[in-house]
């Protein structure tokens, strides 16, 4: 086997890998005598077809075969050959059968590139407060007015406000075309939830029954929902109907009908107060997980392969297309292009594969791995999210392609803990935090 090794970049190998004749000419051999064995051709007995005539009728469909055979059988023999720490699947193209016997293929390769690690112990980072405050704790109760409140329908005059539920028609348009997937009659919208975009509840505000109003807004680019992203969109809104909640006096009753074990709404504020609080302790290792990694890769920056780039960004637009699907959607028909997505995505793949090394890299210097304990644990936990037996979770995790991402997955858990372990915490004050 012949490698020659071209640097087309920093991090972007071309390996030409040429077999010789005999080995390729064995290779061929035995898949045109099973194939002898395996067709029937007029004129000819199973079995006893000559070789040249199964080369000539079937001669592109075996070196496709045995091309393909032949990739797989030598690819990870040569670059181990030559040292190449590849990353990801290569890219394999200029396939050839040569007139003198040899077989010859062409790998784009992207290489693991090198890292060093100048700062990731003792990251200062901000910690954000877990206090809970009066604010809080009011929005939470008003939250519970709203849910205990009971609708009633608005005068004519009355003009939508806050915390009213309005029965609406709209239609969006997207360069003056409907847009199909931005469609709805007689639609609740529930004023100050945002669950239809703040923006587009507060131009609803002060319309009433039988009104009819046009508005444009322009949804950026990480807007989360992948329809609107990016595009100005005009609405045609149609108040068909208004109602007004009459919510319930804050008193101690209020607090017995929410839970019989409270006494008074003191009670319930306290109850609240501790339940908030535990929330945010558990948010609160997530939160710093996320600001430990963007500390990283600030430090520590180096280019990342691409390919392993593009595979990332073809992960998360499976992931919206999986999510339209659940609607009866398609990238198509919501009126998404391909290379719009693409582009939305690129910036946090990237971020998403510097973090990665660099957590990898992190533990090669610590030596980090995972123990036998440290997966046991990893099964029980979902166990117990997913109320299975642990037993149940260990079958599912049964073929490689399933261990490998919850193994790899584990093993950056233990890091990040590690890098939590060694930070800087800087406590933030309540007021401060809010203003960030």
């Amino acid at each position: 086997m012949d490698i020659a090794v071209e640097n087309v970049s920093e991090l972007s190998r071309k390996v030409t890998i040429t077999l010789p004749a005999d080995y390729v000419r064995k290779e061929l051999d035995k898949s045109y005598r099973k194939l002898k064995n395996d067709v029937k051709l007029k004129g000819f007995r199973r079995g006893k077809i000559p070789v040249a005539v199964l080369e000539k009728n079937f001669g592109k469909q075996v070196q496709a075969e045995v091309g393909e055979k032949l990739v797989q059988e030598t690819y990870f023999d040569a670059i181990e050959e030559k040292g190449i720490d590849a990353v990801v699947h290569p890219e394999i193209k200029e396939v050839d059968f040569g007139d003198d016997g040899t077989f010859t293929y062409i790998a784009m390769v992207d290489i693991k590139p090198e890292i060093t690690l100048t700062e990731y112990k003792g990251l200062e980072i901000e910690k954000p407060a877990t206090d809970v405050t009066d604010a809080e704790i009011d929005e939470e109760i008003e939250q519970l007015q709203r849910d205990k409140a009971v609708l009633k329908t608005a005068d004519d005059d009355h003009g939508i406000e806050m915390d009213d539920v309005a029965i609406v028609d709209f239609q969006g348009f997207h360069e003056e075309k409907p847009m199909p997937q931005v469609h709805n009659e007689d639609y609740s919208v529930d004023v100050g939830t945002k669950r239809l975009g703040e923006e587009f509840e507060e131009k609803l505000l002060g319309m009433k029954k039988g009104e009819t109003t046009l508005y444009e807004i322009d949804f950026p680019g990480e807007y989360p929902n992948p329809i609107l992203a990016g595009k100005k969109v005009e609405f045609k809104v149609d108040v068909k109907e208004v109602k007004v909640r009459i919510k319930p006096e804050l008193d101690d009753e209020f607090a017995k009908d929410i839970d019989d074990s409270y006494e008074s709404i003191e009670d319930l504020r306290n109850n609240i107060g501790s339940e908030l609080k535990k929330k945010k302790e558990i948010a609160l290792e997530g939160d710093l997980d996320d600001r430990i990694m963007h500390k990283l890769i600030e430090l520590n920056p180096f280019e990342v392969p691409e390919r392993l780039v593009a595979y990332e960004i073809q992960e998360m637009i499976k992931q919206t297309e999986e999510n339209l699907k659940k609607n009866g959607m398609t990238l198509e028909s919501a009126g998404i292009k391909m290379e719009d997505l693409v582009e939305q995505n690129r910036e946090v793949a990237q971020k998403r594969v510097q973090g990665d090394f660099l957590l990898k890299k992190v533990a090669e210097v610590e030596e980090i791995k995972l123990a036998d304990e440290d997966i046991e644990r990893g099964y029980q936990r979902i166990a117990s999210e997913y109320n299975m037996t642990v037993d149940e979770v260990k079958g599912y995790f049964k073929r490689r392609e399933e261990v490998l991402p919850f193994v790899n997955e584990l093993l950056n858990e233990k890091i990040l803990k590690f890098l939590r372990d060694e930070a800087k915490l800087i406590e933030v004050a309540a007021e401060s935090e809010e203003k960030e």
